[in-house]
């Protein structure tokens, strides 16, 4: 039975953990050969042990890379091409979320950190792997922003400000590039149940009382829970496929509606 990546591969960066971890199984799962780009070689090893169990069959380049670096991105562009010949798709994934602190205390060092990853590192993806689909006529783009990126969350200047410029972005290749046959969209998660959502609600209520502030961040959320990996990885998954080739210069929230209320 023919699946939606047969014959396809994609990139993946930050691939090592939450979000890229769970888009890389589900997009193994449909036939995709898959290129895991994360800065931590044992993260990766953890994401191909997943990825093998979840589809043995699955062809898996493992790359280590630091997405803010130029010379870095050029390499895990080239080398996958050298590897499976094509790129099909980017799930530009990669981001910290950074120190909480509130403007006026932010780190400036802190701030260019959060940029170069977040914002800096998707610039780098599609600036390298967009020559490719060009040439291939073909080929979609998923960039991370995040409901960071809709709209304000206090204390996370440096994340919120790397957001709303990658949704920008996003509609700029858009509008740039769709006469090639490529899509580039960006999803917006919100609360989404990863470590780097754990290690926030750490920050702010310690390791005794991150629960309960969990607890009480998504009691405001129309679906009254967190969202879950698996559910994001659906929709990147959608969004990579060709059932969506005419979803062009989209930001999509995932995040149980939370950023339409008042």
């Amino acid at each position: 039975m023919s699946q939606r990546f047969d014959n396809k591969t994609i990139i993946i960066t930050g691939a090592g953990s939450g979000l890229g971890r769970a888009v890389a199984v589900r997009l193994a799962s449909e036939g995709a050969a898959l290129s895991l780009v994360d800065v931590s070689q044992a993260a990766l090893e953890e994401t191909r042990a997943e990825v093998l169990a979840a589809e043995p069959a699955t062809n898996t380049t493992l790359i280590v890379a630091d997405v803010s670096k130029e010379d870095d991105v050029k390499r895990y562009v080239d080398q996958t091409v050298a590897s499976h010949g094509r790129i099909d798709g980017l799930y530009n994934n990669a981001g910290v979320e950074g120190k909480q602190n509130p403007v006026a205390d932010y780190g400036t060092e802190e701030f260019q950190r959060v940029i170069s990853i977040n914002l800096n590192g998707v610039f780098l993806g599609m600036k390298y792997t967009l020559p490719h689909m060009v040439k291939q006529g073909s080929g979609a783009i998923v960039n991370a922003s995040s409901v960071g990126g809709i709209r304000a969350v206090p204390n996370q200047v440096g994340y919120g400000a790397s957001k709303h410029a990658v949704a920008g972005m996003t509609k700029d290749a858009a509008i740039e590039y769709g006469q090639y046959g490529i899509s580039v969209n960006a999803i917006a998660p919100g609360a989404i149940m990863t470590n780097m959502v754990k290690g926030s609600l750490i920050q702010i209520g310690g390791e005794d009382g991150w629960e309960d502030v969990g607890r009480e961040f998504v009691s405001v959320n129309p679906m009254r829970r967190f969202g879950e990996p698996e559910e994001v990885a659906s929709l990147v998954a959608y969004l990579l496929s060709q059932e969506a080739v005419f979803i062009n210069g989209a930001v999509i929230p995932i995040d149980g509606g939370q950023s339409q209320a008042y």
